[in-house]
Order: C-alpha cells, then structure tokens, then sequence
C-alpha cells in the first residue's frame, strides 16, 4: 500500500500501476480510487500507467476532519502529480472528481497536464441560485446531509438505486454493484462525506472551465438522476474552448461501471487521438 503524508499532514492512499503514458483516475462521493477498477484494469492491459487516489477524508486515506473543498482536494491531487514527478498526464474525474479535475487543471497542473475527462461531472455549479435558477434546489442537498448525518447506513444503500439506474423498469440490478458502493462509502469518514456535499453541489467551476484550452471530453449519460446533464455536461461544453461531448441515451451516473465497455471504448479513443 502506498502513502503520501501531505503538507498538512494528510495521509493520502494511492495505486500506481503499469508502465507507460500516465492517466490519473479521480474518483466521486463519497467513494474511493477502487471505483475505476473497471478502467484500470482495462487501461493496464492497454500498456497505460495508471494512477489512482482516495481523496482525503474518504478510502484509506486519512480521515481528516478539515478541508473538504474542491480547492483543496484541486490541491492534494497536485502535491501526489509533483511527489511523483508525472508528465503529460490525462486526468480523468467522475461527479465530484470532474470538479477537482477542472480546477486541477486549470490552477495546478503548470503544464503537467494533457488531457481532461469529465464523467458524470458536477461543473459548472449544481445548485440553484440566481445566477443557475435551473440547478437542483438547496432542499435536496440539505437532504443530503441529513440523510448523511443521521441515516448514513441505509441511505448509502439506498442511494445506489438511482445512481446505477437500478430504479428503471428493466434494469439489471447487481447487488454485489450495489455493495460494492456501500462498502466504499462506508470507509471513508462521515465528517469529510458531509462537509464534501457542499463541496460538490456549491462550488461554482465556470471560471475554469473558461480558462482550461487543453482539450477536454465531456461524457454524460442522459438519464443521469445525480448529477442532471442538463444542469452540468450540457453547460460545460458550451464553457470549453477545446471541448468534445458524447452523450449516451438511457445510461446512469455510474455508467463508468455498468456500461465500462462504452466508456472505456470511448476514452481509448480520446486518449489516443
């Protein structure tokens, strides 16, 4: 297992696999780097260094208390890049991590970077507010937090049904999926998964994503009931100045794991272009 204790003491747990060009996964909430395994296994097979980290606060990483922003997760992404010593790098982010990648990118790379993928991704700002009157309502976040706080067991569980589609007519529910998300969320500290629903749902990215030019991929799944794409995929590219969207009819916010052969499909292909 390996460690980066960061400036402010954090222990940061991540996997450096393979050799080769760098891609560098970063996961969502409240999850953990072992939520690529579909990717990473795939792109070590195709001769890819991969790298993968659990954010501070969630996984193995230390269960610190403070600084659940995504300025700082931005940040501690970028001290592990520069531990060790990553060049022309893709950064590849679902949900939350899509936040920290964009602001990663545009504040911290200092030409490390090369690419950028947005999965599901919360940019530019998913709540509403004068400025977004048609983000999601500040009552479903505080939910959120609620549900978090007082109910984190079950409503960990229950929460994978809209996040993998398995609420949809039809679907083919995995209950080891399923777990396997619960267990993840489980890991992690319940101080830094509340603090991080701010994070996630009120940080506005719009800036960033004015200011990356490298070419950034945008993927969203239409039938996203976490992150809405009308609220996030569809306004980001419009923000992009070397932006691509693809967008799947039908697939969830989790799609990187239900629908990895897509994704990974379509990612290859960015990568390699």
């Amino acid at each position: 297992m390996s460690t980066l204790t960061l400036k402010d003491g954090t222990e940061i747990f991540y996997k450096d696999q393979g050799e080769g060009p760098v891609l560098m996964f970063h996961h969502g909430w409240p999850l953990s780097s072992d939520d690529w395994d579909a990717q990473v296994i795939f792109f070590l097979k195709k001769g890819y260094r991969v790298i993968a980290h659990d954010r501070r606060g969630h996984g193995r990483s230390s269960q610190n208390i403070y600084n659940h922003t995504i300025e700082q997760y931005a940040s501690d992404a970028a001290e592990l890049v520069e531990f060790l010593d990553l060049k022309d790098v893709v950064h590849i982010g679902h949900s939350t991590g899509g936040g920290e990648v964009i602001r990663y990118v545009n504040k911290y790379a200092n030409g490390r970077a090369k690419k950028a993928v947005l999965i599901s991704a919360i940019p530019p700002v998913m709540v509403q507010s004068e400025n977004n009157p048609d983000g999601v309502p500040m009552s479903v976040f505080d939910d959120i937090r609620n549900q978090t706080m007082n109910n984190r067991n079950q409503f960990y569980y229950d929460l994978t049904f809209p996040f993998y589609g398995y609420n949809r007519e039809g679907a083919d529910v995995k209950d080891g999926v399923q777990r396997n998300w619960w267990r993840q969320g489980l890991m992690g500290g319940i101080v830094a998964h509340y603090d991080g629903i701010k994070a996630f749902s009120e940080t506005d990215l719009s800036e960033d994503l004015k200011a990356v030019d490298i070419p950034v991929l945008v993927m969203h799944g239409e039938d996203d009931q976490i992150v809405p794409i009308a609220n996030a995929a569809l306004k980001s590219i419009k923000l992009l100045k070397n932006g691509k969207l693809i967008t799947y009819p039908g697939f969830p916010h989790g799609m990187p794991t239900t629908e990895h052969e897509t994704i990974n499909k379509d990612l290859l292909a960015f990568i390699e272009e």
